[in-house]
């Protein structure tokens, strides 16, 4: 009966997680080729799978492993087949490994964890010692090569800061490979500046040009790219923990004072402002064509809970002439509730979509967080937290409204932890939500002491249960990959998107070149809301290939 019960599992593993990317099946006679992906199916626990690759002493080689179901340890072996180098250990998800070859390395084994495993594994670079030189010195932008070539002959940086004055920054530039290139520039730094908010998905420090006034560095980027960001110069350099030392770029972070397209336009000052790049392509904001004010009415009140010990701000707006009564009505219920009426203005998105009758009308709920602490508990994964919107807020935005829509009337919706919540209380509570908005969610995220098998918590939930009668939105940024070797918000949401398509479940998916940041989110939100409810067109499952 135990025999059964865990072949069934498997099976359903292999069925949730299948990979469904090109390459061969790993076999007797395989042999791994740089840049082509190679299949290894339904290894049993404990057994082994060998892949020979050509190297000679002293190459480099580059390599990824995606790991589907169970878990893998990688290990290089000789000729004998003892291992000289473990590469990975106990992977769950996907991890990225490297090495230079010794005097006979014969191959890369595979050896599978107490569930066995399936997955892919990616030889992506093999370079001789010959191959292995450092890029040639030189400059991306031809605005800082120009520059660079007046400053070494003696001339002045004047010219090319009246440039940049007149066409504004980040100086835009076209790249050989058809993207754009991306170039930020800061003027008369004393020490550094670092890049808030940078293409990369990470805070990026600028490069000094000789010992000039110019602060430069440049990105390619895809055309489609839209995004916010601010410019800390001279962080304070102090001599506390890591993450102090990070967090000290915002005592100096503001906008580009160069960039023409400062956001939100009410901001206090330029430190409470971003700059903001939108390049031609970048799609369009359903919504934020019309930036009139909301027409409604807020109803605001504070939502004490017992249960979570806890009180918190709740606003919610009714659209002008709302009938709670009509069946095409929507509900949205809204994480970080004060961030998606300002730097989301959620409310004069609903207006415009309404008013050009692409949206239902729709009454809008924003959660406030009590503080920044109960934020991180009670968002990721938290059961207390789902029964407690369930049964205690939604009665109350009964009371208040006289509006009661079925759950397949009514979202979650949120972006980051956010995200995570939206996913998480819906697959917990899908009598009351039926619908998920997940704008870059948080599937990174475990609890601690979770081991690297039972990464992505979320996608493995989602296969090892009964399907959930929810519909799903997910979008992730381009930007928002992984860094150190760990999956990153981009390829949690691709594995989770795969999964819950492969359970039966209803998924609109979509990647946007930007990051993780308030200026995509406004119009993922949008997006969302047409994708799952849109008039005049059905919901469509929309598949990215990683």
């Amino acid at each position: 009966m135990v025999r059964r019960m865990r072949k069934a599992l498997e099976a359903l593993y292999t069925l949730a997680f299948v990979l469904l990317s090109g390459g061969v099946s790993a076999g007797e006679g395989i042999r791994l080729v740089p840049g082509l992906p190679t299949i290894v199916e339904a290894v049993a626990p404990g057994a082994t799978v060998t892949l020979p690759f050509e190297a000679a002493p002293g190459d480099y080689l580059r390599g990824r492993l995606d790991v589907s179901v169970g878990s893998f340890a990688l290990e290089v072996v000789g000729k004998d087949g003892k291992p000289w180098r473990r590469l990975l250990d106990d992977i769950g998800l996907s991890g990225d490994f490297q090495f230079v070859a010794g005097d006979a390395p014969s191959a890369l084994r595979l050896v599978a964890g107490p569930d066995g495993g399936a997955g892919r594994l990616t030889l992506a670079t093999r370079l001789s010692p010959a191959e292995q030189r450092p890029p040639a010195i030189g400059h991306d932008s031809p605005a800082i090569a120009g520059v660079a070539a007046t400053i070494a002959t003696g001339g002045t940086t004047d010219a090319f800061w009246s440039h940049a004055g007149e066409v504004g920054t980040p100086l835009i530039e076209r790249a050989e490979d058809g993207k754009t290139l991306l170039t930020f520039v800061y003027r008369g730094a004393r020490r550094n500046v670092r890049l808030v908010g940078a293409p990369s998905g990470d805070h990026e420090w600028l490069d000094r040009l000789d010992n000039s006034d110019i602060w430069f560095k440049s990105f390619r980027v895809p055309p489609e790219t839209r995004f916010s960001y601010q410019l800390a110069p001279d962080v304070p350099e102090l001599p506390g923990s890591a993450r102090e030392r990070r967090l000290a770029l915002l005592a100096t972070a503001a906008a580009d004072p160069l960039n023409a397209a400062p956001w939100p336009d009410d901001a206090s000052d330029r430190f409470n402002a971003k700059s903001t790049v939108t390049l031609a392509a970048a799609p369009v904001q359903p919504g934020m064509e019309n930036t009139a004010a909301p027409t409604g009415e807020f109803i605001r009140f504070r939502f004490a809970s017992d249960r979570l010990g806890n009180t918190r701000n709740i606003a919610i707006y009714r659209p002008r002439h709302f009938d709670p009564t009509d069946p095409d009505a929507l509900l949205l219920l809204v994480f970080d509730g004060r961030s998606y009426q300002r730097e989301v203005p959620t409310p004069t998105i609903l207006d415009a979509l309404v008013a050009a009758n692409r949206l239902p009308s729709t009454l809008a709920v924003f959660i406030d967080n009590p503080d920044q602490a109960a934020r991180s508990r009670e968002l990721p994964d938290n059961a207390i937290f789902a029964d407690v919107l369930a049964d205690d807020l939604m009665p109350e935005i009964r009371r208040r409204t006289g509006f009661s829509p079925p759950p397949g009337r009514t979202a979650l919706a949120g972006s980051s932890y956010g995200g995570l919540a939206s996913m998480t209380v819906a697959l917990r509570r899908p009598e009351v939500f039926g619908n998920v908005l997940s704008l870059s969610g948080s599937y990174w995220w475990s609890p601690p002491g979770t081991p690297a098998a039972g990464a992505n918590i979320v996608a493995r939930r989602v296969a090892t249960t009964s399907r959930r009668p929810v519909r799903v939105f997910l979008s992730a940024g381009l930007f928002e990959r992984e860094h150190g070797g760990a999956d990153g918000i981009l390829e949690t949401n691709r594995h989770l998107r795969d999964v819950l398509t492969a359970r039966g479940y209803e998924v609109t998916a979509r990647e946007y070149a930007g990051g993780h940041d308030y200026f995509v989110w406004r119009g993922a939100l949008a997006d969302g809301l047409l994708a799952l409810f849109g008039r005049g067109s059905a919901s469509q499952i929309i598949k990215d290939k990683p």
